[in-house]
């Protein structure tokens, strides 16, 4: 394909919805710190990236005879700071898995008619197959890769989604940002270390690193079971996700507010506040969360998440109304006795917290004596003693 034509492609993706548009070389080399960073034990229990790790790191193996990848970026930040907020930024529209992906579909009939290819020339992904989108947007020129592990960018800062399309056809590649060292962490960070010093969990090993066994995404996203007592008290009121990192960066002050043509802004989910999440039922959950990406953490997980936000915020001799105590604690007492052991455990370590040693034995009194599960156990007998510190060192 000569650049004229990349140049009439590319304006025809954009013109999709996508706000950005670059070309790699599928001989380009992958990420060779993937597989330390999977032998180190970074990826918690997501062991589906330790099955699909030679994949990541051969686009042959995806896509055999691959020579281009087409990296697109949807610009998803909002226009305006939004702090506070219990949910990460890119969760309060519906899921961009699926609006993203018929852009994707638009892009393939676009690469047919113009390149001539058939509908298995091409493979594309929008964050959730064997592709490391970040690994070939720093190669495209894309972005750089942040000390805070995430794909920043000089024109949309940290608040950008990523899909790829694999491709058997030669498309003149861009150039990255530098000509050496293209993929280095921090290539254009200096110093600065404002993501790694204000990640609550210290879950940044090094540069670039995130341990997900520390990381408030991976706890509150990925993780079925129980979350690590001592880190629960850094989870804030944060319900899914966590942005800190990213909101730090001070490339952010190029951000510009999204076109939002593959996206869905979802303004009611912001609105949902802690006490409508304890309440949530099976059919209140499925009414706020169906397509939406906060459906991937379940009802389980839901709960579990806004009681540790109920017991951080509604802390003994933390801010709040006598009324909003009272309504929190009810809810939490009721869900102490939720079918869901993963529930019960974590509501009852929020009751230590909003209610104190002295009130909190006597509320939990009775359910202590009907409970089996030996893990929810271990958290009656915790107590409200002190909460260990979150952060290393």
């Amino acid at each position: 394909m000569s650049e004229s034509l990349r140049e009439t492609l590319r304006g025809r993706l954009h013109a999709l919805g996508f706000d950005v548009v670059r070309f790699a070389s599928a001989a380009a080399a992958g990420d060779p710190g993937l597989r330390d960073w999977l032998a180190a034990g970074h990826h918690a229990d997501m062991d589906w990236l330790a099955r699909t790790a030679e994949l990541r790191l051969d686009p042959q193996q995806v896509l055999p005879g691959a020579r281009t990848v087409i990296v697109l970026g949807v610009n998803y930040w909002p226009g305006a700071a939004i702090g506070g907020e219990p949910f990460a930024r890119y969760a309060l529209h519906s899921d961009y898995h699926d609006t993203i992906k018929p852009g994707l579909v638009a892009a393939g009939r676009v690469l047919e008619e113009l390149g001539g290819l058939g509908a298995m020339d091409y493979r594309y992904y929008v964050d959730a197959g064997p592709v490391q989108e970040r690994g070939w947007a720093a190669a495209a020129g894309v972005g750089f890769r942040g000390k805070n592990g995430n794909l920043i960018s000089r024109e949309f800062g940290n608040w950008m989604l990523l899909a790829a399309i694999l491709v058997r056809a030669q498309v003149p590649a861009d150039a990255p940002l530098a000509a050496q060292d293209s993929g280095r962490t921090g290539l254009h960070c200096g110093k600065c270390r404002r993501c790694l010093d204000a990640c609550p969990t210290a879950a940044f090993p090094a540069p670039g690193l995130v341990d997900a066994r520390r990381c408030i995404s991976y706890h509150t996203i990925e993780n079925r079971g129980f979350v690590p007592r001592e880190l629960r008290a850094a989870f804030g009121a944060r319900v899914f996700g966590c942005d800190e990192c990213l909101a730090v960066c001070p490339w952010n002050r190029f951000a510009q507010a999204g076109r939002s043509a593959l996206l869905a802004r979802r303004h009611d989910l912001a609105a949902l506040g802690l006490l409508e999440l304890l309440r949530l039922t099976p059919e209140r959950y499925r009414e706020l969360f169906k397509g939406t990406a906060m459906k991937r953490t379940k009802l389980t997980g839901l709960l579990r998440n806004a009681c540790i936000a109920a017991g951080n915020v509604w802390q003994s001799g933390a801010a709040g109304s006598a009324q909003e105590r009272a309504e929190v604690s009810a809810e939490l007492l009721r869900l102490v006795r939720h079918e869901s052991p993963i529930v019960r455990g974590h509501a009852v370590w929020a009751v230590w917290r909003v209610l104190g040693a002295a009130a909190g034995a006597a509320a939990l009194t009775a359910t202590r004596a009907d409970e089996v599960d030996p893990a929810v156990l271990d958290e009656y007998d915790a107590g409200a003693g002190p909460v260990p510190e979150s952060r290393a060192g």
